[in-house]
């Protein structure tokens, strides 16, 4: 099992652009109903809804490449936790928010539903952060 733990984290995906924030105080959430990406060890498709909500400080996330983003991960071998911690990853890099929370709630499979939650910041993820 060990071999497919960290399958995907080092894949090429599309940057995420972003564009300035013209406000303060504000939440900002995007709704993902159609994200799917490979089983690294079935080569099954995964299908969920990845749910991104951030507050901004000077920049704002630009949705086309946030979909061409999300859409790279449709042939990508990851399992869910390490899709949901890269997509918070790429995220803080991007847009640098005060605060983020990524949410994956993924179809059955196998009779299990499963929810990844990863959040910024988050002390216990500071030091994956850098």
């Amino acid at each position: 099992m060990k071999e497919y733990t960290s399958a995907g984290l080092k894949a090429k995906l599309p940057k995420i652009e972003c564009f300035p924030s013209q406000f303060r105080d504000y939440e900002i959430t995007h709704i993902i109903p159609e994200f799917t990406s490979l089983c690294p060890k079935t080569g099954l498709p995964d299908f969920g809804t990845i749910t991104i909500k951030y507050i901004p400080d000077k920049l704002c996330i630009e949705l086309k490449s946030l979909k061409l983003y999300i859409g790279a991960y449709r042939n990508l071998g990851i399992f869910y936790e390490n899709s949901v911690n890269q997509i918070l990853k790429d995220i803080i890099k991007a847009s640098k928010p005060i605060k983020a929370e990524i949410t994956g709630e993924f179809n059955p499979r196998g009779g299990i539903k499963s929810v990844v939650r990863a959040t910024y910041p988050d002390k216990k993820i500071l030091p994956i952060l850098q």
